[in-house]
């Protein structure tokens, strides 16, 4: 039967062995179901957010990763927000004809989505230097008025070296706040903590499954706060949007670019910069998958046989042959390279840190032209991000080939979907949109 309220909660990293320490989701998987979730590649956050928003893959609604490399302009943009960029009809459509009302909090690209309330942090930057605590919100004033009874959204709590569960709190907090006095129907909670742990420690570490109790602590604080609102006809369907994998390598492909002649680097005032305009080629690494941007067409067979039969990387893919995952797409890099399970890619391009450029040794996640989990860890005393790759023990990205890599979905309505099948991502649009007919 159709739900009065569907609740999707986003909780990237979680799989169905971790319900082992998680009991008020392990009672939602019992009374209804619970399926594998294949995420569709990249198996990374924008994209799997987006496929699951469209039901369509990445070669269709053009999220190809976390961030774009604008060959107009010659910038790279990770993390960048706008929802005009997913190229596809997404739910929040749908749903808006069908006069159904919508929350979204804190997705990707969701900025100036057709959801009636969006929350989403967009920290503002003076001149000085100074960093003000602020979030964009859909209607205008909606932050506002939240911070006026609950305090601002905990942007170091959000990842960091101080990621932890008090963002989380923050959300459902902010999401109970706003069904009490607008009762959206629709409500995308994004709930990141079980990302932070995994990466640090491995997805099998106990600090992992410490999290993981953490996120069942809030999720239980989420179905008691909604029944305790009166709302007896709501369902809720919790998804993982990629499991983690234990990693032991780092490959970095710029410094390998930049050995082979083909990725250029400027040095002012002692510190080291890729050069994006005048590069013949260099990556935007996204976890264990890259983008290789090409300049010359005639430099393709090149960069790619750079990285062709290295350990550790599975397919370094170039023209038609991108196809086989999914990336013949034209924001695509002219090369994409894929991880084993058991490595990920580090942006880096110096050979000394001495020379790495200031923004190396900080969280800063829009000045680097690629994804850096070594932000989640802090050098002492001197209080800056160490520049060490080895310390990541657990990544993401890679195609999900096996039982290792499947996320989990949990459904309250044991009708959703049968016990024990495989979902994949780009089915939850459709699902979305039956469960609240």
């Amino acid at each position: 039967m159709p739900s009065e309220f569907l609740f999707l909660i986003s909780m990237p990293g979680l799989r169905r062995r971790d319900l082992e320490h998680m009991p008020r989701l392990r009672a939602v998987a019992d009374k209804g179901a619970a399926a594998d979730l294949v995420p569709t590649f990249p198996c990374v956050t924008s994209p799997v957010q987006a496929s699951m928003l469209t039901g369509r893959p990445p070669a269709e609604h053009g999220i190809i990763g976390n961030g774009f490399y604008y060959r107009d302009c010659g910038e790279v943009e990770l993390w960048v927000g706008r929802n005009n960029l997913v190229q596809c009809e997404q739910v929040w459509d749908a749903l808006a004809r069908r006069g159904v009302s919508q929350a979204a909090w804190i997705p990707q690209n969701i900025k100036d989505a057709a959801a009636d309330f969006i929350v989403t942090p967009e920290p503002i930057h003076h001149d000085d230097g100074r960093t003000e605590l602020w979030c964009y919100s859909k209607p205008d004033g909606l932050y506002a008025d939240i911070i006026k009874d609950i305090d601002h959204f905990p942007l170091m709590n959000f990842w960091g070296p101080l990621a932890n569960i008090k963002s989380t709190e923050w959300t459902i907090n902010a999401a109970l706040w706003l069904l009490q006095r607008e009762r959206p129907r629709f409500n995308y909670i994004y709930v990141p903590h079980l990302d932070y742990e995994a990466q640090k420690f491995g997805p099998n570490s106990e600090q992992q499954a410490k999290a993981c109790r953490e996120a069942d602590d809030q999720l239980g604080r989420l179905f008691d706060g909604v029944a305790a609102l009166g709302i007896t006809d709501a369902d809720y369907l919790v998804v993982s949007e990629y499991a983690m994998t234990d990693v032991s390598r780092v490959i970095y492909p710029n410094r390998m670019l930049r050995d082979a002649g083909m990725a250029q680097i400027d040095e002012r005032d002692g510190h080291e910069y890729l050069n994006l305009k005048e590069s013949k080629a260099f990556a935007v690494v996204d976890h264990q998958f890259a983008h290789v941007y090409v300049n010359d067409p005639t430099d393709v067979d090149a960069a790619a046989g750079i990285f062709e039969g290295l350990d550790g990387i599975a397919d370094s893919l170039y023209g038609d042959a991108r196809s086989k995952v999914g990336m013949n797409h034209e924001r695509a890099g002219e090369v994409v390279l894929v991880c084993e399970p058991d490595t990920w890619l580090a942006y880096y391009w110096w050979h000394d840190d001495a020379k790495a450029p200031p923004f190396a040794h900080s969280v800063d996640i829009h000045n680097k032209p690629g994804y850096d989990p070594v932000e989640m860890f802090i050098k002492m005393p001197e209080r800056k991000t160490p520049i060490d790759a080895t310390l990541v023990k657990g990544s993401h990205g890679a195609p999900a080939e096996s039982a290792d890599q499947y996320g989990a979905i949990i459904a309250s309505d044991g009708a959703a979907f049968a016990s024990d099948s495989k979902i994949r991502d780009v089915d939850i649009r459709s699902m979305i949109e039956r469960m609240l007919e």
